[in-house]
């Protein structure tokens, strides 16, 4: 399953940047005009200008500027200004010279932290064709250094000379930029980041059309389409729900491949080094290297507002968010507890309220659990704070509209002044006053706590949004009400 065609960009990127860094000596120069000429230079020259390879030199069709450096001390400012406008470092040593791997882990490794250069590293043992068959392999000299230096994407060995490995060097290096491991992969752990595992675990739920918790043979051809354009064979849908309940039985059921399964053949992707097919899926279906919606997936053109008008979530919104509360308060409380809250954000990056303003301002029962008032007033007070997240979240839970239709910009409030009345279903209120006046006591009111006794000043701003009643006062049945003192 998978397989990754060029685009000319990708994850944004229309250019690779590539910076060759190692000592005197290792053949730094050599190596890239060895890629650049697919020829070894019997006298290369001590530094070359930026070489550029085409964008069709590789399958992501992305061009690739090279960088060349001196590693001479009066160079060294230069070398670190280089190091900091690179996309990806090669870092070269000398398979013939055994002080050169040395110092990988003494001085070069070390000297990228202090410049703080945090981008792939791509080790290089040039000149393999001189390499002693007595010395340790290139795993078992490497695996100590990897282990300390995690920023170290992969390590090759290659020969200018004898053409071995050279447009692999380069490919890694490019690899390591459009398609990076450390957003999807723990490398310590050997398993799926959370970030990603949310991600496909809400690609999964989209192409699930029937909903059945499984992708059917039809659902997966699907997926194969949408992602790389090309159907998937009988044959292939075969070998590929083998491949998943011979490691993992669970992978697979009467429907189909399940969440487990699509989230091992992700993993199994990677550690193959096919990051390749997992990005193109994730960017099919609008994240960025992030693993984050696009921005351009998040229409922000409606959220153009004079000064005193607001956006609120329309009827259509608020309808679904009712609905998805009660489809993930399992127990039929009415309320959300904290696993029913997870699980409910679990196909999103993370929870958007487990910090910030929101933390502490909604209403939750005596059991610590988010109430339906209180779910739907955090969503008002977000869509009031922060619409492109509101937006942003909304589709991470699967809301099935047109964008547009999520919110509406209230009219001016001179306007409401002018006529005596007013539209709006989301008050914002300002709470002054001097130290213990009762401001603190008032928003927990709001939100339904007891008063405390004790007196404890507030830092910073403190924030309480509810549903209230305004039946009897006015034409609507309620209203959300945001204090912040």
């Amino acid at each position: 399953m998978g397989s990754t065609g060029g685009s000319g960009s990708i994850g944004g990127a229309t250019n690779v940047r590539v910076v060759v860094i190692g000592d005197s000596g290792t053949g730094k120069s050599s190596l890239i005009v060895s890629v650049a000429t697919d020829s070894f230079p019997e006298r290369a020259p001590p530094l070359l200008p930026p070489t550029r390879l085409p964008p069709d030199f590789y399958p992501d069709r992305v061009p690739l500027t090279i960088i060349d450096t001196s590693s001479r001390p009066e160079d060294r400012n230069k070398l670190g200004a280089e190091c900091k406008k690179a996309d990806a470092i090669i870092l070269t040593y000398a398979c013939d010279q055994p002080i050169t791997l040395e110092r990988l882990s003494s001085y070069w490794l070390p000297e990228l932290r202090r410049l703080e250069v945090k981008v792939p590293v791509i080790v290089v043992g040039c000149k393999l064709d001189l390499r002693d068959d007595q010395q340790l392999s290139l795993e078992q000299v490497m695996t100590p250094i990897m282990h300390q230096f995690r920023e170290i994407e992969t390590c090759i060995e290659c020969s200018a000379l004898k053409q071995i490995q050279v447009a692999e060097v380069f490919y890694y290096a490019q690899k390591a930029v459009l398609h990076p491991t450390a957003p999807l992969f723990d490398q310590e752990t050997q398993t799926l980041k959370p970030r990603c595992v949310r991600a496909l675990k809400r690609i999964f739920i989209l192409c699930d059309h029937d909903r059945d918790g499984a992708l059917s043979d039809a659902e997966l051809n699907d997926f194969q389409v949408k992602c790389f354009n090309a159907p998937l064979q009988p044959s292939e849908i075969v070998g590929v729900k083998k491949v998943v309940s011979e490691k993992l039985p669970e992978g697979v059921n009467e429907h189909g491949l399940t969440l487990t399964g699509f989230l091992f053949l992700h993993a199994l992707f990677i550690e193959k080094g096919r990051l390749e097919t997992t990005w193109t899926v994730l960017r099919k279906f609008g994240y960025n290297d992030e693993i984050k919606l696009r921005d351009d997936l998040l229409p922000t053109a409606q959220f153009k507002r004079a000064p005193d008008q607001s956006i609120e979530l329309t009827s259509e919104a608020m309808d679904f968010l009712r609905g998805i509360f009660s489809m993930f308060d399992i127990d039929g409380d009415g309320a959300l507890r904290p696993q029913e809250l997870e699980d409910l954000f679990s196909t999103a990056p993370e929870s958007p309220w487990e910090e910030g303003i929101y933390e502490d301002s909604i209403e939750k029962n005596a059991l610590g659990a988010v109430t339906l008032n209180g779910f739907l007033s955090a969503w008002a007070l977000m869509t009031l704070m922060d619409p492109v997240k509101s937006l942003a979240y909304l589709i991470y839970i699967g809301y099935p509209g047109d964008p547009v239709s999520v919110f509406h910009v209230t009219r001016r409030r001179r306007l409401d002044r002018k006529r005596l009345n007013s539209h709006r279903n989301v008050f914002q209120c300002f709470v002054f006053g001097p130290g213990n006046a009762g401001k603190s006591a008032l928003l927990n009111a709001l939100i339904g706590r007891p008063f405390v006794e004790k007196y404890t000043p507030t830092k910073g701003d403190h924030y309480a949004t509810n549903v209230i009643d305004m039946s009897e006062v006015l034409w609507v049945e309620e209203t959300h009400l945001s204090l912040i003192c």
